[in-house]
C-alpha cells in the first residue's frame, strides 16, 4: 500500500467507495457521529418547531447553514448527517430517509416526496465481508422531483429536470430531462 492510502483516515476512506468494517479500529470515529446524528434527529423529530428552529437543527445535523429557501418537513431519518449537501429551494417531505455516508448532494429546486429513501452504503455480497459497508455518492441535479416512496441506491447521479415516479428504485443513473419509474427504474418518457 502506498503511504498515501494509508495515511487517510476512516472518513476519507469511507466517502471514497473503500470497504469500512465495524472491526475498523477507527469505527469509534464513524460511530461517534453516527450517535450525534441520532441525537440531532431525535430532537428534530419530537420537538415543535417553527420553520427556522427546524432549518436550524438541520443546518447543525448536516453541518453547514441551509438556505432560508429550503424546507424540511420533520420526521427526517439520518445514520449520519454531516455528508449531506443541500441547494436552494430544496422541499424534502416528511418521513424521509438519508443514509449520507457517502455524500448526498441536493443542488437547487429540488422537491423530495414523502418517504423517499437515498441511501449510500450497502454491504459486500461475499458473506465473509458483510461486517463492511462500501459508500459511494447519490447526486441530485437542479430541479429534479423525486416522487413518493421512490428509493434512490449508492452511486445514482440523477439528471438535471428528471422526474422520479412514486415507489421506483433507482439502481443507475437517469438521464437529463426524463421520467423514470418501476423497480428497478427505466426510462419511460423524455421531458
Amino acid at each position: 500500500m502506498s503511504e498515501k492510502v494509508l495515511n487517510k483516515d476512516i472518513f476519507e476512506r469511507d466517502r471514497s467507495g473503500e470497504p469500512v468494517s465495524i472491526d475498523d479500529p477507527e469505527y469509534p470515529k464513524l460511530k461517534e457521529v453516527m450517535l450525534r446524528a441520532a441525537e440531532l434527529t431525535t430532537r428534530l423529530n419530537t420537538s415543535v418547531h417553527d420553520e427556522d428552529e427546524i432549518r436550524s437543527l438541520f443546518s447543525e445535523l448536516i453541518g453547514s447553514e441551509v438556505d432560508e429557501s429550503s424546507r424540511v418537513t420533520p420526521p427526517f431519518y439520518t445514520d449520519f448527517g454531516r455528508n449531506i449537501k443541500v441547494g436552494k429551494n430544496v422541499f424534502i417531505n416528511h418521513a424521509c430517509t438519508f443514509m449520507d455516508r457517502g455524500g448526498i448532494t441536493i443542488e437547487d429546486d429540488t422537491k423530495i416526496g414523502p418517504k423517499a429513501n437515498l441511501i449510500t452504503s450497502n454491504h459486500p455480497l461475499d458473506p465473509a465481508h458483510r461486517k463492511e459497508l462500501i459508500s459511494t455518492p447519490i447526486w441530485i441535479k437542479r430541479n429534479v422531483w423525486i416522487g413518493a416512496a421512490a428509493t434512490i441506491l449508492p452511486g445514482v447521479t440523477v439528471g438535471e429536470n428528471s422526474v422520479i415516479a412514486a415507489a421506483a428504485v433507482v439502481t443507475q443513473d437517469v438521464p437529463p430531462n426524463t421520467v423514470v419509474a418501476g423497480v428497478p427504474a427505466k426510462v419511460i418518457r423524455t421531458l
